[in-house]
């Protein structure tokens, strides 16, 4: 092998398209923009959300409360979903993950309610709603803040 013989692999790279090249090549005068118009023009194009001067839906639509942009969202899980480990096994994000019951947990675990648990677990978690938490400690399980 040689550096002077490597090439791309077929069908890997595309020529682009070149504008305003003549009429034979099916993108002169015009160059594909059509004729005059804002989206003619060079630099012509709105900006997101611009709604050709009516009251844009971003605007329109009522808010309420406070939204932080910068949350970083936790992955929920539910209590009946930890019923399928055996008693005594501590449950965190790791093995959830290698049970295939999350696929990924990338800021942290929160545990649900919403179902019943019937054994013995410690659980490692993020956060824990007041009645998940119950439900552990009613099976005999532990509830761990991580």
């Amino acid at each position: 092998m040689e550096l002077s013989k490597l090439s791309p692999v077929e069908g890997s790279t595309h020529v682009g398209k070149r504008k305003g090249r003549g009429h034979g090549s099916g993108n002169g005068k015009t160059g594909g923009r059509g004729h005059k118009g804002q989206k003619a023009r060079s630099g012509g194009k709105v900006r997101a959300g611009f709604e050709g001067g009516q009251m844009p839906l971003a605007r329109r639509v009522p808010k309420r409360g406070f939204n932080n942009i910068h949350a970083k969202p936790l992955t929920a899980i539910n209590v009946a979903a930890l019923d399928r480990f055996e008693d005594g096994a501590v449950v965190d994000a790791a093995a959830l993950i290698e049970a295939g019951i999350i696929s990924s947990c990338p800021y942290g675990l929160k545990v649900l309610s919403n179902g019943n648990l019937t054994k013995k677990l410690t659980v490692k978690a993020a956060a824990f709603s007041e009645s998940a938490k119950e439900k552990i400690q009613q099976a005999g399980g532990k509830a761990e803040v991580v």
